[in-house]
């Protein structure tokens, strides 16, 4: 399938993650509130519609990670996306196994 035949469509979530989508979409709609912004302001500041910051609340997974990204940067809450994996438990597990695995020459 070529990349032409992706455009304009959303991608296809399993349940779990449309609940983390939502529940981030929900933490940046209260981050907007706390601050006293209307969905206009945050839109305007963040070069896009209010029909996409909308979006972004309700976690859609149709818009674009860098349209969230300037959301967040709006709300000064960019920095939280650099937490993402920044703590690789399960990385870090596999590494110590492959480590422990490998026989000292």
């Amino acid at each position: 399938m070529s990349s032409k035949n992706l455009r304009g469509k959303s991608p296809v979530l399993l349940p779990a993650r449309e609940r983390i989508l939502k529940q981030l979409g929900e933490n940046i709609s209260l981050a907007r509130k706390r601050r006293k912004l209307t969905m206009e302001m945050v839109a305007q500041r963040a070069d896009t519609t209010r029909l996409t910051v909308s979006n972004i609340e309700k976690g859609s997974p149709s818009v674009a990670i860098g349209h969230y990204m300037n959301v967040l940067a709006t709300l000064n809450q960019e920095n939280d996306l650099l937490k993402v994996a920044g703590d690789d438990e399960l990385g870090r597990k596999l590494a110590d196994i492959e480590l422990m695995n490998k026989r000292v020459r």
